[in-house]
């Protein structure tokens, strides 16, 4: 077979291993804050249009994760809050873009079984506090 009869592979999918994990379910699960947001959009969502496309957004994207649990932008192991890793422990995050400048921020871990990826959403946040958060001016 010649190198140019190869399928395809995007190049993060390669390098990050999920062709590999492609078979393992991914759950996702919000944090304590993550859950008091989407609670608040789903509330608000009834009589404003932007908490509506905020919580469309935020939807669209979990099942995004579901499909590909490394849809986000890594962020880097340095740039992670102490915040996170003391409440969580987490040792990744991954950032979403979200409309209106907020930003949904998760991390991967394995579930109790190894045929499982969690997705812990830890936040939901609009741009000054994500800035605040990582302490961007």
């Amino acid at each position: 077979m010649d190198s140019q009869s190869k399928p395809k592979v995007k190049r993060s999918y390669k390098k990050s291993g999920w062709n590999l994990m492609h078979k393992k379910e991914v759950k996702v699960v919000l944090s304590p804050e993550a859950k008091e947001v989407f609670e608040y959009l789903n509330k608000e969502s009834v009589n404003s249009k932007n908490e509506r496309t905020l919580l469309k957004s935020i939807k669209q994207k979990i099942e995004f994760i579901k499909e590909n649990p490394q849809y986000g932008n890594p962020l880097s192991k340095k740039l992670i809050p102490d915040e996170y890793k003391t409440k969580y422990g987490i040792t990744n995050l991954f950032r979403v873009e979200l409309p209106n400048f907020w930003r949904m921020l998760y991390t991967l871990t394995e579930g109790e079984s190894k045929i499982e990826v969690i997705s812990f959403i830890l936040d939901i946040i609009n741009h000054p506090n994500y800035d605040k958060k990582f302490r961007y001016k």
